[in-house]
């Protein structure tokens, strides 16, 4: 299941589950990703930038990726961002092998002219080998190269295994245009742009011609729907469903606190056993919980999703998927 310039859908960016003592959580990982199917994710990418990857070392990285890889049925894309091309290289044949779809690789942060972004993605994809599809990730808010979309037309024009764009610049409604455009007038291929920010703007993006979301958020059956609706022509209902979570989706793009409200709703869902971070780590606040608690309780007023009871599941307790299938039908 080689992803390749057709991907559509979500494919939803996984955190890392750990226990609370730092041990990676194998039994959440097996939850999680039968969570992440139920949910209608047409793919997985693990060891992104909310997947804490710099926290893990290699031996965890591959158990990880192939954990989720092996349990999946669905395409899984794993980020092998490096400093340098050998531990890309490494780890890229190592998840291909396991039975990857493919790889997300992010620019260094010391990048600076169009001609170095160019010339490190023309290097990194002779490093992984031309047989390995993959991903440009273009998210300037924290890795602070800049890519226009002239230079990513340059990168797919230039690498034939480049397929798809994680498309996370902010503001980005004009790049995704620009970049259909150019398809149009046909002087770059069609390649899959699938977006991230906590989905912040996937309603409008979609309509711009991105063809989903590979992002993380607690309810990514919203990202799904809303996915899904856009392609049905059924704008009122994508929008709908997205301004219902809207304020979830806004209190959960915080700097430096966003992946700890993401997990804890994902505990208080019976997806994971703790909501805990490989340290350094932000902690909620008593406070930021209590937050998080009252935007669920307005969200289950439109979306009984989001009701999620006084009480969190019991960290032993199994995850009962057929649940969210059912809580998802009766949005629809």
């Amino acid at each position: 299941m080689l992803i390749d310039s057709s991907a559509r859908g979500v494919y939803v960016i996984a955190p890392t589950p750990f226990h609370d003592d730092g041990r990676v959580d194998a039994g959440s990982i097996d939850r999680m990703v039968d969570f992440y199917m139920e949910c209608g994710a047409t793919g997985i990418t693990v060891l992104g930038q909310m997947g804490e990857a710099p926290k893990l070392d290699e031996r965890e990285a591959v158990e990880v990726a192939s954990r989720v890889i092996h349990r999946s049925s669905v395409p899984v894309v794993v980020g092998v961002s490096s400093p340098g091309f050998v531990a890309m290289r490494s780890l890229s044949r190592t998840v291909m092998d396991a039975g990857a779809a493919g790889v997300m690789i992010a620019p260094p942060v010391q990048l600076r002219t169009d001609d170095q972004i160019v010339t490190y993605y023309r290097q990194a994809a002779e490093a992984i080998g031309p047989d390995v599809p993959f991903v440009i990730q273009d998210y300037p808010l924290t890795f602070a190269v800049v890519m226009t979309p002239g230079v990513i037309r340059r990168i797919v024009n230039e690498n034939s295994s480049c397929v798809m764009l994680k498309h996370e610049d902010w503001p980005g409604l004009e790049k995704i245009s620009t970049l259909r455009g150019f398809e149009r007038e046909a002087s770059m291929r069609h390649i899959s742009i699938l977006c991230g920010n906590g989905g912040l703007f996937l309603d409008f993006e979609v309509e711009r011609g991105a063809d989903g979301a590979m992002t993380g958020y607690c309810f990514p059956e919203m990202l799904v729907d809303v996915v899904r609706f856009t392609a049905a022509g059924q704008r009122d209902a994508a929008h709908n469903i997205f301004d219902a979570q809207l304020p979830l989706v806004r209190y959960e793009q915080q700097p430096g606190i966003g992946l700890a409200v993401r997990k804890y709703v994902l505990m208080r869902r019976g997806v994971l056993a703790a909501d805990a971070q490989r340290k350094p780590a932000a902690v909620l606040s008593s406070q930021a919980r209590e937050e998080v608690e009252y935007l669920l309780s307005i969200i289950a007023r439109m979306d009984k999703r989001a009701d999620l009871g006084k009480r969190a599941a019991p960290a032993d307790t199994e995850v009962p998927v057929s649940g969210f299938r059912e809580a998802q039908k009766s949005t629809q």
